[in-house]
Formats: structure tokens, C-alpha cells, sequence
């Protein structure tokens, strides 16, 4: 499953995308300690599955957040992006 964690607005879509099914494969997580700004968090999802997704307080200012990260590592890449192994991680913007 792919969960969006973001929001759309005039200016467009700003989206962090998991792919969950991937997510569940990776013991280590390095996206949790990758992220500079502390946004991802680990918790259980429906399935009883431990997953990695947006902290509520930090979804809908994420292009902000993560502007100075992705500035950083290229257009279209972040620190997250980077660090997953299993590409279980995109940005729409």
C-alpha cells in the first residue's frame, strides 16, 4: 500500500509517498535517523505492521520543512530519499 502524507494547495502538490509493502522489509530504518528535520516517526499500522510515516504536526507544511533538505541533495531528492534502500520513499514535488 502507498500512503501520501502532504497536501495540495494553489501553489501545488506536496506529497511524501511510502510504500509501505516495501517499508515492512527493511529492519534498520535509516530514513528515521537520515531526516534532519525529525518528521518521520515509526508506528504501527493497520495491519500490525511497523512502518514509517509523517508525524500529524508536520503534514501539512512539509514543503517547508523539507526545503532546505531537498535544496540540499538535488531537485526531486531528500535525506529520506537517499538513505532507503528500497525506494520505498518519494516526493511529488
Amino acid at each position: 500500500m502507498i500512503a501520501h502524507y502532504g497536501y495540495k494547495d494553489g501553489s501545488g502538490d506536496f506529497f511524501i509517498s511510502i510504500d509501505t509493502d516495501k517499508c515492512t522489509q527493511c529492519s534498520d530504518k535509516p530514513c528515521l535517523e537520515a531526516c534532519p528535520e525529525k518528521i518521520i516517526e515509526l508506528f504501527t499500522d493497520d495491519y500490525d505492521d511497523e512502518v514509517v510515516g509523517i508525524k500529524a504536526s508536520e503534514r501539512n507544511k512539509i514543503k517547508y520543512t523539507c526545503l532546505t533538505c531537498k535544496s540540499t541533495f538535488g531537485a526531486g531528492h531528500a535525506a529520506c530519499i537517499e538513505a532507503c534502500l528500497l525506494e520505498a520513499i518519494e516526493h511529488s514535488w
